[in-house]
């Protein structure tokens, strides 16, 4: 049995991509006799995943919006390294620029445990855009954790070759031991039509109508603006085509969003928050097409599961899957603009009803051959075997 440790800021699987391949790893590697522990700084108080196949460990500080609450530091987690890191073969750092990074640094230093580092696009040049006063703020941290800790990693792992290199000399020195181990997300599984009936009902306005999905973060770097006013521009081409944005919107970006729409277009835009477990799947099912025009996406677990349900993908050429996608014909990609969001919507809009369904068995097959859970859970480990071994 192979025991390893996960380092991570939250366990919430509000908080998006990272926390979902861990988790999905996690239970894999349990059927097949492996651990994966989680060590997070999410407040002890705080339960996700109670269902998760080892244990969660969280010893964080409260939720606030203090700095070192946001910065989420917390002073027992080297002493808790020191007395457990020694129990696990490896550990598994997933992420930067949270407290989690400095203290996998300090508490791992004396090179007793070996370690690698997710950096989860975190390390993506388009964070210095328009930001330099924060991009230098990252340097230094650079200097006093990030950098040392990746440079004492047995592999720096990315998850596609555009991750890759696109980090390559994000911040100085930049000396990191780079390792492609691909990602993934699990299958759907379940009852198709079950599903669709269970999202349909969870979204009584959409009715039956036709629709485009986007799930993720409601967030300003995910293209939200960009996709509601590309929505509104193409929306007459097809009357009976709304668009569903589901997913937490913490910041309550969505009035804004729909503010200068007339009330017809507002009428097909549906916002049903966070979905999840059978409405979840039910909605990557029935999508007419899955919308991603983000600036900035690591991977993008969104755009597997959307692939899973057969979904074709809309997305930016700053999804770092954007190549996979486009070579096996599952979807269409434009530049992360209003101008290339429009043409996305507008060029899916003009495809026959044979092309969108010739695109439709493409994106299953783009899942099938590239992006399931197993074979990511498979490569991670059999590399951790051997960087360790």
């Amino acid at each position: 049995m192979t025991r390893i440790l996960r380092i991570i800021t939250s366990a919430d699987p509000r908080t998006g991509g990272p926390i979902e391949g861990a988790r999905r790893v996690g239970e894999i590697w349990a059927r097949q006799g492996h651990r994966q522990d989680m060590l997070t700084l999410d407040p002890p108080g705080e339960r996700h995943l109670v269902d998760y196949p080892g244990a969660i460990i969280p010893i964080g500080p409260p939720r606030g919006g203090g700095l070192g609450n946001r910065y989420r530091y917390s002073a027992a987690m080297v002493p808790w390294l020191a007395a457990h890191a020694r129990d696990y073969d490896a550990v598994i750092v997933s992420g930067l620029w949270r407290y989690a990074a400095r203290g996998a640094m300090v508490g791992l230093a004396d090179g007793g445990v070996p370690y690698f580092v997710f950096p989860h696009g975190m390390l993506d040049p388009w964070f210095r855009e328009g930001a330099l006063l924060k991009h230098l703020g990252k340097q230094l941290s650079w200097w006093w954790a990030e950098g040392r800790l990746l440079g004492g990693a047995r592999a720096v792992l990315f998850t596609s070759e555009e991750e890759m290199r696109r980090a390559e000399g994000a911040f100085w020195p930049y000396r990191v031991n780079g390792a492609v181990v691909g990602y993934g997300t699990a299958d759907l599984g379940g009852d198709p039509a079950a599903q669709i009936a269970a999202f349909r009902a969870a979204v009584p306005a959409l009715g039956e109508r036709r629709f485009l999905l986007f799930l993720g973060r409601i967030h300003p770097k995910k293209g939200c603006d960009m996709l509601v006013s590309a929505f509104a521009a193409v929306a007459a081409r097809d009357p009976g085509l709304d668009l569903v944005i589901a997913g937490p919107d913490e910041a309550s970006l969505i009035a804004g969003l729909r503010g200068g729409l007339d009330s017809q277009t507002n009428a097909r835009i549906h916002a049903p928050g966070m979905l999840a477990g059978e409405v979840k799947a039910g909605a990557l099912r029935a999508a007419e097409a899955f919308v991603l025009p983000s600036h900035q996406e690591n991977f993008g677990i969104a755009v597997a599961e959307a692939l899973a349900g057969g979904a074709p993908v809309l997305i930016s050429d700053k999804v770092n899957i954007w190549r996979e996608v486009l070579a096996d014909g599952a979807g269409l990609v434009a530049p992360d603009t209003l101008a290339g969001t429009a043409d996305l919507l507008a060029r899916f809009l003009a495809l026959s009803p044979g092309e969108r369904a010739a695109m439709r068995v493409a994106a299953r097959a783009c899942f099938e051959s590239r992006f399931r859970i197993e074979e990511t859970a498979e490569s991670l480990l059999d590399l951790i075997e051997r960087r360790v071994g």
